[in-house]
């Protein structure tokens, strides 16, 4: 896995990286454009984008000889997301890499030529990124953040974990096609596992507040959170909240988990940022988005943090550490 260090590395030098380019004789520097839900100083999001141009520097793609990176962060802002996508765009790169639907979507708002690579985005042909997942058909391809089954996972871990735990809140955009398709799969999985789920609607901190404050009363409360630009936007207050109101809570990400969660269950996003290079190799060859399948994830991951979990007073269950992939201590 690339560190932090590694990742400054890949970057180092930005402002020599055109002058470097046009030094090289007869070979044109290619620009990428990359833009990020998160933000610069992210433990997790820089991590993925070493991993990306690691990749990138296998396939024979080097920062300041053949590529100029020009990068971008929204911090989960819609805002930030519209503004961001307008610069690159501006730029003419011949390919952007970016995460998420809002980022995606305010890209193809603004552009149906420039090649658009997507490492994680949920239920891209419902959001009408792609027209579908054999044949994307536009300028945007990539990778799905995960498939819908995935959603049914989440009340079976929470309840694994904290037995105890009668009612989940499940918080989601209920706009998006994603946040109203894992709501489905989790209400109907829930039922079995002998778990109460109603959705929160992450509207603004205030409503989240609210939310969990009342939840927190039932004393058999826990929560899931569904995969969305907006938790990850109010992450830091969902992540204390829980912590406060004593509520135990399962994530999509381990960003989350290592930032202070109970537990995630999602995908690898470093293996799907190593296969968007991939992509971006095949584009900068010559091939078209449209021709390029979106593809799902290869590789899951199920992160536990154990010092929240003594925390809020659980004892996880000994064949739960063993099916984990990672344990934070």
């Amino acid at each position: 896995m690339i560190g932090r260090r590694e990742f400054v590395t890949l970057l180092g030098g930005a402002a020599a990286w055109p002058l470097a380019a046009r030094a090289q004789q007869g070979e044109r520097a290619r620009r990428i454009g990359i833009i990020m839900p998160a933000s610069s100083d992210d433990p997790e999001y820089p991590v993925r984008i070493g991993a990306f141009l690691q990749e990138m520097q296998r396939l024979g793609w080097t920062i300041g000889r053949n590529i100029m990176i020009d990068t971008r962060w929204t911090r989960g802002d819609p805002e930030n997301a519209r503004k961001y996508a307008a610069e690159l765009v501006a730029l003419n790169p011949d390919v952007i890499l970016a995460t998420g639907v809002s980022t995606v979507v305010s890209l193809l708002q603004l552009t149906r030529t420039v090649p658009i690579v997507f490492p994680a985005v949920s239920d891209p042909v419902a959001a009408g990124v792609v027209e579908s997942l054999a044949r994307p058909g536009g300028n945007a391809t990539g990778f799905l953040a995960f498939e819908y089954s995935l959603s049914g996972k989440w009340p079976e871990l929470l309840k694994q974990i904290a037995p105890t735990v009668r009612r989940a809140a499940v918080l989601r955009e209920p706009t998006t096609p994603s946040g109203i398709g894992q709501f489905g799969i989790i209400q109907a999985v829930a039922s079995s596992v002998g778990l109460e789920v109603f959705p929160i609607h992450i509207r603004d901190a205030a409503a989240i507040e609210r939310a969990l404050a009342t939840l927190a009363r039932s004393q058999d409360g826990g929560v899931i959170v569904g995969s969305s630009g907006r938790a990850t936007f109010h992450q830091t207050q969902i992540i204390n909240l829980a912590a406060e109101y004593k509520l135990p809570a399962i994530y999509w990400d381990r960003v989350l988990v290592a930032a202070g969660g109970l537990m995630s269950y999602g995908p690898n996003f470093l293996d799907q940022y190593r296969r968007a290079a991939s992509y971006v190799d095949r584009i900068l060859k010559g091939e078209k988005p449209a021709d390029l399948p979106v593809q799902a994830p290869t590789k899951y991951e199920l992160v536990i943090n154990l010092k929240t979990a003594k925390t809020l007073g659980l004892e996880v269950p000994p064949s739960l550490l063993a099916r984990a992939d990672e344990v934070i201590e």
